[in-house]
């Protein structure tokens, strides 16, 4: 019969509605996800990052997780001046598994991974060893959760307080992530 008019259809959904409901749900699941979803902001200090490249569990998995996307590094001057003058010392690289050349490309994505910031205020005296301060300044300046480091002590010592910053060693940190 043409024309024909089954009220029963005029109920059900369509064939693919379902399939098309799924499809849309992960969708709108992405897009929250990447409109709401803030990514943790660290430091990773030159410690961990040498301890990865010589083969430490937790410190791999730090720096994995940055190079993964699943926490975003800081880097400033100072740090990078840090990193280049730890990289250049080839005697801490005795035992490591990587070559120089390994090392430096490492490095080189490591940095890539980074938001670079700018530090505009010092926060000094803050830390006993005057060559840390550059480390809570970073993390103050981009707003960082965490210092990822194996120098706890002096870290947690600090002076100042900032209720937002966290100071975590790699085992730590990787709980929280």
């Amino acid at each position: 019969m043409v024309g024909s008019f089954n009220r029963q259809d005029r109920h059900s959904p369509p064939k693919n509605w379902i399939h098309d409901q799924t499809r849309n749900d992960e969708k709108l699941g992405m897009w929250l996800h990447n409109c709401y979803h803030v990514i943790m902001r660290v430091v990773i200090d030159t410690n961990v990052f040498l301890g990865a490249c010589l083969g430490t569990g937790a410190a791999n998995a730090v720096v994995a997780a940055c190079l993964k996307g699943r926490c975003l590094p800081l880097m400033g001057n100072a740090l990078f001046n840090e990193y280049e003058d730890v990289f250049g010392r080839d005697n801490l690289f005795e035992t490591c598994k990587l070559n120089a050349g390994e090392r430096d490309e490492l490095l080189d994505i490591f940095f890539a991974s980074c938001e670079w910031t700018r530090v505009y205020y010092s926060w000094r005296p803050n830390l006993p060893d005057e060559a840390d301060n550059h480390l809570v300044e970073l993390a103050v300046a981009g707003g960082a959760d965490f210092i990822v480091t194996r120098n706890l002590r002096h870290l947690r010592n600090m002076e100042l307080r900032f209720p937002q910053l966290r100071i975590a060693s790699p085992e730590d940190f990787l709980k929280e992530i």
